[in-house]
């Protein structure tokens, strides 16, 4: 069976995929009974959950977005009731930005941000003064930087909680970084010594995950704010129904297909909403001190 697929009318500007957006609307006057839940996915786990929550009495409509920017807003227009596609640092900077409490309720998955190199096999072929392509949208740069700090590639001088380049200690540090739009970081591999490579671009492009030089360490604290999430709005956060499709998630089955599809990339992640709630507290006070 095949989930009920409704794409969305793109409003805003992409701000990470940089995708062509197409399609008409899931309006917020629907009746059916269907949970509407977002994402920017189409992978074949999705069809699994579907079927998998179905079986539980669920029936949903899955609404795809090919905008980042808009499962968010749609799900605070009330126009979806709940999504999945985001991690925690990217659901701190919306909230933070449009005075908004979208809510985190059960986590998913987590998955390492690698860098990937086409010069070079090794760290060690690194040399001093080396090109490193890293994503240009504030949350996965910061990510990207401590990767290359932990990769001993360079030293961080300034805010260690949500670094940028101009935190980069250029005396102390092996490489020098350019920031480009995460679509284009596979791409740079051409161009560059190494590029750190976001998942979806890493698997869109063909990239084999295993020929990562280094990674981060998804099970370190430090890549909490990096955990994906179910999000719905506050004032939902304790719908059973809601809270059900993060237990159907974590089915076998369907940790069966989102293994196939990231080739082996994600790592489940069971945490709790109260759980994911301190976290993103954390990660939103972060955010408004450096504002």
């Amino acid at each position: 069976m095949k989930f009920q697929r409704v794409l969305a009318i793109p409003v805003l500007v992409a701000a990470l995929a940089g995708l062509t957006l197409t399609a008409t609307a899931c309006s917020s006057d629907d009746n059916s009974g269907a949970i509407r839940i977002g994402t920017t996915e189409t992978d074949s786990q999705w069809d699994v959950f579907e079927q998998k929550a179905k079986a539980q009495g669920i029936d949903l409509k899955i609404v795809h977005y090919s905008d980042y920017t808009q499962p968010n807003a749609a799900l605070a227009q009330n126009q979806i009731d709940v999504n999945l596609f985001q991690h925690l640092q990217f659901l701190g900077q919306y909230n933070v930005a449009n005075n908004q409490d979208l809510t985190p309720i059960g986590a998913s998955q987590i998955v390492p941000l690698g860098l990937y190199s086409k010069k070079h096999k090794s760290l060690a072929e690194i040399g001093q003064g080396a090109e490193i392509a890293i994503p240009n949208d504030p949350t996965n740069q910061a990510r990207a930087l401590f990767v290359l700090q932990a990769a001993g590639l360079l030293k961080l001088s300034g805010d260690v909680r949500q670094p940028s380049p101009a935190d980069v200690d250029k005396g102390a540090s092996k490489v020098k970084v350019t920031p480009v739009d995460a679509t284009q970081t596979a791409l740079s591999l051409e161009s560059v010594d190494g590029s750190i490579i976001n998942n979806t671009f890493l698997l869109k492009s063909g990239i084999d995950p295993s020929t990562a030089l280094y990674k981060d360490d998804p099970k370190n604290p430090g890549a909490e704010p990096y955990i994906n999430a179910f999000v719905t709005r506050a004032a939902d956060k304790n719908n059973a129904t809601y809270l059900k499709l993060v237990e159907i998630w974590h089915d076998a089955d369907v940790q069966k297909a989102v293994q196939e599809n990231s080739k082996g990339t994600a790592l489940e992640v069971t945490r709790s909403g109260p759980e994911l709630e301190q976290i993103l507290a954390r990660v939103q006070q972060t955010i408004r001190e450096k504002k």
